[in-house]
């Protein structure tokens, strides 16, 4: 789950992470009045779930009340395409208006989980404002990492490590230390999956503190999190995956024609990995897991086919916890109260598969079977 610039800084204030004053605005009218409690000088800046904004015109310092109204006209409501976004892009619904801040130096700060070491690292950089994948390709040197002991947490030593070695003047050390430490407790006690400081800065004042802020959440955790899924903003999510999240499907839509619905994620990649193989593009990632109902899976069925882009559907169910002939009566009825039009080929493998190829096939209705994975990828390539 991803949230908000302006929600993320909320809530890394509550750890003592310092972020410039600002207040979200919704109409021009709620950005001018939030300009003038900041002295009437603000920087404008569109709030989307994307990076890249500043690049794409959707950072706009304002001077005066009459530039934020202008700065505020020009951004609510305009469709922002970044690197992120895709040509698409995303419309902005809300700006955050912040007051500006006089920079001295911009650095990177961020923690991911290193699968490798199964810990939280945390990254800095002197690159900050720059895309820390350009840095990582570019100059890989320039990026220094602490490992972090999750019984121990983030030690002040490897703070003071990373302050220096990416060039924090000696008298914030201090400040940057507080800095980092209130990052990575926000970072365990929300359940984060990612959390970017891009940029932290140096001001002229010798403030230290998060320009831009990014904190994306495991969804795995978010029972344990109501304050941060009341942030959540359906606006900016693909209605396909809400839906699909309210029953329990992971669902991720994508560029190409043939709709996909499997059980495992495993088996899910390796059916996209064939189709692909084959010549075709998958529209989308669906797995109906190990549990799914009848229910679950016309559900899923309507998402995939709410797709325009979807002009075939591939079943490929291995039936183990999930059995083959339920599947299969999720599959004619879906069929039925869609009333499926397009090719639909189904492959079945497993626990009662035998039922399965036998519901399919007495009920009426124009389902291509397969034998076998490759089978099926090539027959839905052919049909589409």
């Amino acid at each position: 789950m991803n949230i908000h610039e302006y929600q993320a800084k909320s809530v890394l204030a509550q750890y003592g992470v310092a972020v410039p004053q600002g207040k979200v605005a919704f109409t021009v009218d709620e950005a001018i009045s939030a300009a003038k409690e900041l002295g009437g000088k603000a920087v404008v800046k569109a709030q989307i779930h994307a990076g890249g904004r500043g690049k794409a015109g959707g950072v706009k310092l304002s001077r005066s009340i009459s530039e934020v109204e202008e700065n505020g006209k020009s951004l609510l409501g305009k469709t922002l395409v970044t690197h992120q976004t895709g040509p698409q892009g995303k419309v902005v619904k809300r700006l955050l208006i912040e007051q500006l801040t006089n920079i001295q130096k911009e650095y990177y700060i961020g923690l991911v989980l290193d699968r490798a070491s199964n810990r939280v690292v945390m990254m800095a950089s002197a690159e900050g404002g720059m895309e820390i994948e350009e840095v990582a390709a570019k100059t890989p040197e320039k990026i220094f990492r602490e490992t972090i002991d999750p019984a121990v947490g983030l030690s002040p030593y490897q703070a003071r490590n990373l302050a220096f070695a990416m060039g924090i003047p000696d008298k914030l050390v201090n400040k940057a230390v507080k800095f980092m430490t209130g990052l990575y407790t926000a970072f365990v006690d929300k359940d984060c999956s990612i959390a970017e400081i891009n940029p932290l800065v140096v001001t002229a004042e010798g403030d230290v503190m998060a320009l831009d802020a990014k904190l994306n959440f495991d969804d795995n955790a978010l029972y344990r999190h109501p304050d941060i899924v009341a942030l959540r903003d359906l606006d900016e999510e693909d209605p396909k995956e809400t839906a699909a999240s309210r029953f329990g499907l992971n669902y991720i839509a994508l560029d190409g024609n043939i709709g996909c619905m499997v059980n495992g994620a495993g088996l899910a990649m390796a059916t996209m990995d064939t189709i692909k193989y084959y010549g075709g593009e998958p529209a989308n990632f669906l797995d109906v897991g190990g549990g799914a109902t009848e229910e679950n899976i016309t559900e899923a069925f309507k998402i995939i086919l709410s797709d325009d882009k979807v002009e075939g559907i591939l079943v490929n169910i291995f039936g183990g916890i999930m059995k083959c002939d339920i599947i299969a009566n999720g599959v004619v009825a879906a069929a039925k109260q869609v009333g499926l039009e397009k090719p639909l080929v189904v492959r079945l493998e497993g626990t009662n598969v035998d039922l399965g190829k036998e519901i399919l096939g007495k009920s009426g209705l124009n389902i291509v079977a397969a034998d076998s994975l490759a089978d099926a990828a090539q027959r839905i390539v052919a049909l589409v």
